[in-house]
């Protein structure tokens, strides 16, 4: 599992990553939503990014944070119900994403 406090290991997976897709970082930038001076930032100066942006960088990348985290070396079983919820998850934009958080947060 990645550590989210290596700013230069979570770089060098979101490089991969999108290295793999053949994007610039300005690319992933517009597609994230993510300013490039911040990618930037995590680059030069090994810094770690918030939850928030990481989470941005991932539904650029159509992953979940846990996929991400996990580095493909280890497995999570999830049932049915729950890869649904996923997907569905990844389909929402941050707006709608941050307005489920707080309605589930007062549930």
């Amino acid at each position: 599992m990645l550590d989210l406090l290596d700013g230069k290991e979570i770089y060098n997976k979101v490089d991969a990553l999108r290295i793999q897709r053949g994007w610039t970082i300005y690319e992933l930038a517009k597609k994230s939503g993510v300013a490039p001076t911040t990618i930037y930032n995590w680059r030069d100066r090994c810094s770690s990014p918030t939850l928030s942006l990481l989470d941005a960088v991932c539904s650029a990348f159509q992953i979940s944070v846990v996929e991400f985290l996990l580095d493909g070396e280890e497995g999570i079983a999830l049932t049915a119900e729950q890869k649904d919820l996923v997907d569905l998850w990844n389909t929402l934009s941050p707006e709608q994403k941050k307005s489920i958080m707080n309605l589930m947060r007062t549930i």
